[in-house]
């Protein structure tokens, strides 16, 4: 096992894109194996030295960010062990990077759903904060696809849990993990949202075990090994991106696209597109807004796609002349890494001005998300400070970027960035619907489920980490463990 302190060679692994500052840690740990791994655990955990695991660094909420003990590097933890045609699944290690996984699963006819922005990120990372992606719209979040675990818990225990082998009841919470120990999970009272959530623990009475550790960034144990579904690989994807003069028709355009059978369907404000046009002159000058969209073609429904595209295009107050379309493989990939750029290019922005990052992740009801949308814009309006806002429209999840440029101004960024949250709350939505809630979030946390939810997620981290070494500060504020 390689163990880095010189702080030369580790800063690196207190930063990730949320631009949070101050992580330190005595060293950074890079075990070789599940056996290395253990037995750090275990000496950790009995000198109750924390433990914070560094993913791919491209997380927004400072998750990855270590405040003293040890960081935890996953990098060895690279293998794509395994992708089956015939079992339509794949076996990878936790620190193996998503494009390189996406491309071990295409050479064999498959496809990786989960499509985050940013291809460094592992494989790990994505099952830790259940994330989705732009074409969560037709395959769903990464939990959908989770088979198996294989993990270590803060004392060392390695265990592998399968899914449907272990339920949690609110009446016998005592759960016998495959090693032989036991313990006592209290499942939470809280009520999740309707809606594409990676906001706290998973609850719900009668629920697997493994999807208690979906979504756990990192708090409950150390994933070094998943078996996940897969897809076949679309024979062919139709992709687009469409300009609007007006905002609302790109919004109604959505709406609309909603009944077509896509795979992702992708907003960008005026201001988005600004971004975009640093990337690429041809964004029309007159736009005000975009959509980009994708749908699987088949070869025996390639006329019948195009068709219904064309005519919800032209009826929504856009043409053919202010749409691009992807002429080959090629060019899709190239429709990819240009709406990729603008989380890249808000980074760039918010390293150059040395703030914290403030960006939202809130989805809400389909039948919510107009009033949502008002909001963020009479808020800006009546709040001039520098924004874009772009995402997931065709799951009522957008991201707001607020990007202050002085103290002042950062000070109004949280303010409106927690009215943002408040309101998504009170139309029953999430206030991370996929990155997670780290350690920048944790008054959103609270606005959605109330102090009394977070005092059972605390419970249920003390129940699996008694000596609470593992990404301490990550979803709740530690001090929170002191009260339970």
């Amino acid at each position: 096992m390689i163990i880095k302190s010189d702080i030369n060679t580790i800063r690196a692994y207190f930063e990730d894109s949320s631009n949070l500052k101050g992580g330190s840690a005595q060293a950074v740990v890079f075990p070789e194996n599940v056996a290395e791994l253990s037995s750090f655990l275990k000496d950790a955990n009995s000198k109750k030295i924390p433990v914070t695991i560094s993913g791919g660094g491209t997380g927004t909420a400072g998750g990855r960010i270590p405040f003293g003990g040890y960081g935890l590097s996953m990098e060895r933890f690279n293998r794509v062990i395994d992708v089956s045609a015939g079992r339509m699944s794949a076996v990878v290690e936790a620190g193996a990077p998503v494009e390189g996984f996406k491309d071990a699963c295409e050479k064999e006819g498959l496809f990786y759903t989960s499509h985050p922005t940013e291809k460094t990120a592992f494989v790990g990372g994505t099952v830790a904060t259940n994330a989705s992606g732009a074409r969560s719209f037709k395959y769903g979040p990464t939990r959908k696809y989770v088979k198996r675990l294989r993990m270590v818990l803060a004392n060392g225990e390695i265990v592998d849990i399968k899914r449907g082998e272990i339920l949690i009841t609110k009446k016998n919470p005592l759960v016998r993990l495959p090693g032989g120990s036991q313990i006592r999970v209290p499942v939470p009272s809280y009520r999740m949202p309707a809606v594409k959530n990676s906001a706290g623990y998973y609850a719900k009475d009668g629920m697997d075990l493994i999807d208690l550790f979906i979504g756990q960034e990192g708090t409950l144990s150390v994933i070094t090994e998943i078996e996940i579904a897969l897809v076949k690989k679309p024979a062919e994807i139709f992709s687009c991106f469409v300009f609007f003069k007006e905002e609302k028709d790109a919004v109604g355009f959505s709406k609309a696209a909603k009944t077509l059978d896509a795979l992702s369907i992708e907003y960008f404000d005026s201001n988005s597109l600004c971004l975009l046009r640093a990337k690429s002159a041809n964004v029309p000058q007159t736009a005000g807004a975009a959509v980009f969209f994708e749908q699987e073609l088949t070869g025996k429904n390639n006329d019948r796609v195009v068709e219904e595209w064309i005519g919800l295009i032209s009826s929504c107050g856009s043409s053919e002349n202010d749409t691009w379309v992807a002429m080959s493989e090629k060019d899709a990939k190239g429709f990819i890494e240009l709406r990729h750029s603008i989380p890249e290019s808000i980074n760039e922005i918010v390293r150059s001005r040395g703030f914290q990052k403030l960006s939202t992740d809130i989805a809400v009801p389909d039948d919510k998300f107009s009033g949502m949308l008002a909001y963020y814009t009479a808020q800006f309006a009546e709040n001039s400070i520098d924004h874009a806002i772009f995402g997931h429209i065709g799951e009522s999840h957008l991201h707001v970027n607020l990007l202050p440029k002085n103290e002042k101004e950062l000070e109004l960024a949280r303010e409106i960035a927690l009215e943002f949250i408040k309101k998504g709350v009170s139309l029953g939505g999430t206030i991370s619907a996929e990155h997670g809630v780290g350690k920048t979030k944790h008054k959103y946390l609270e606005a959605m489920y109330g102090r009394s939810g977070v005092l059972e997620m605390a419970r249920i981290k003390k129940a699996f980490d008694p000596g609470c070494i593992l990404g301490l500060g990550n979803i709740f504020p530690k001090e929170i463990l002191d009260e339970v």
